[in-house]
């Protein structure tokens, strides 16, 4: 069976302090789980965090990470920096770095590439936005977007790496995936994975990450091919992340 992975996105939300407070409280508030449990903080708290969470199970998460291993990238973080610093995990691909910044596949691929050389382990997310899903193009994204990062590290990569699904149209605009939804992308991602390589399809974990929250949490978990969550907002609560954890 695999391993359920809970991991809150911070995004840039919190001041140093307001960081701080809420990592004490996810970690005298987890308790005994059987799943991964991480946070996904911004840079700069990366240490405070770090600190806070020693004693705890609870894993150190970046946001993003650099497509290049040093030099002259003003602005940029690099994985040697991130592991450095303690980092586990670091999101890359996120969907507000895709549509805002301007990530593309390629570079995506490369953040990936990065952040294994490090042994830090990448979240590859993919998802498509309402206008790709309303087009009847959901299917044609994902692959896309996955293809682009297995032919650059191999799908050997993927043994040591964790996928998660954001479908955009449902976060933060009102309109939610039903379970069904998700387990059905959730199941094309696991079938793209394993046309290569089926050992590493029945390992590799498959997050949701659509508007995660603890009245939802449960059925979404239940589907057979969601291996846990990516949470947003519900993460800046610990009551409520802390429900999504025990929901599993």
């Amino acid at each position: 069976m695999r391993q359920s992975l809970i991991m809150g996105n911070w995004k840039m939300n919190g001041s140093r302090e307001e960081g701080q407070q809420l990592a004490k409280a996810l970690a005298e508030g987890l308790g005994s789980v059987n799943q991964e449990v991480a946070v996904c903080v911004p840079f700069v708290y990366l240490s405070d965090i770090r600190t806070v969470l020693a004693a705890s199970p609870i894993a150190l998460g970046a946001q993003n990470v650099a497509d290049q291993a040093s030099g002259a990238y003003t602005g940029e973080v690099s994985a040697a920096m991130l592991a450095d610093c303690g980092v586990k995990y670091s999101l890359v691909g996120h969907s507000e770095r895709r549509s805002y910044y301007g990530d593309s596949n390629e570079s995506v691929a490369k953040r990936f590439v990065q952040a294994q050389k490090q042994n830090i382990i990448p979240v590859l997310c993919v998802g498509e936005t309402l206008e790709e899903r309303e087009q009847n193009r959901t299917f044609q994204v994902v692959e896309e977007q996955l293809d682009t990062v297995i032919d650059a590290a191999g799908i050997e990569a993927f043994a040591n790496a964790v996928i998660a699904y954001e479908p955009v149209w449902a976060i933060g605009t009102g309109k939610t995936a039903s379970d069904e939804q998700a387990q059905e992308v959730h199941k094309y991602i696991r079938q793209q994975i394993a046309k290569r390589s089926q050992a590493i399809a029945d390992k590799v974990q498959i997050l949701y990450g659509g508007s995660v929250k603890p009245d939802n949490a449960k059925g979404l978990f239940a589907m057979p091919d969601i291996d846990g969550g990516l949470v947003g907002g519900a993460s800046l609560d610990a009551k409520g992340f802390l429900q999504i954890c025990h929901s599993v």
